[in-house]
């Protein structure tokens, strides 16, 4: 059976970067996943790698990353300003590859903010490595 007049929102993107290292960087920066796969209903924000609710509902999100030993990496969920879920690796000084992600469900009200942050100092490699996703369940 398919409803009709439901809301409809997901989004799929990956930070493209030639296949080069992005970062590391003096301070935090938020993440703008640059190639968008889906973006149905226009609420994620390649520019800014923000995802703006466009109703109240629940949301489902995950994130990976893909780098390697000579840096650290700490990426951070954040809905609005607070800190929801992360993943880390600590510089192990190797060439030995490392993954990590996470994911949630989260409550949002119309205009909720959800994007991912790099801590200062850390690195990701770009392309088909390192992803954000989300969408609306209910």
């Amino acid at each position: 059976m398919c409803e009709t007049g439901k809301t409809k929102v997901a989004f799929s993107a990956m930070l493209q970067k030639g296949g080069e290292a992005y970062g590391p960087f003096n301070k935090d920066i938020i993440l703008a996943y640059n190639k968008v796969f889906t973006n149905i209903g226009d609420a994620y924000d390649s520019c800014t790698g923000i995802f703006t609710a466009p109703v109240a509902g629940a949301y489902h999100f995950t994130f990976f990353y893909h780098s390697g030993g000579e840096h650290p990496s700490k990426l951070r969920l954040f809905k609005n300003c607070e800190r929801i879920v992360m993943t880390s690796d600590l510089k192990s000084g190797s060439d030995k590859a490392d993954n990590g992600g996470n994911g949630v469900i989260l409550l949002l009200r119309q205009g909720d903010q959800v994007y991912v942050r790099m801590a200062a100092k850390g690195y990701v490699w770009g392309d088909d490595y390192t992803t954000f996703n989300g969408f609306l369940i209910s």
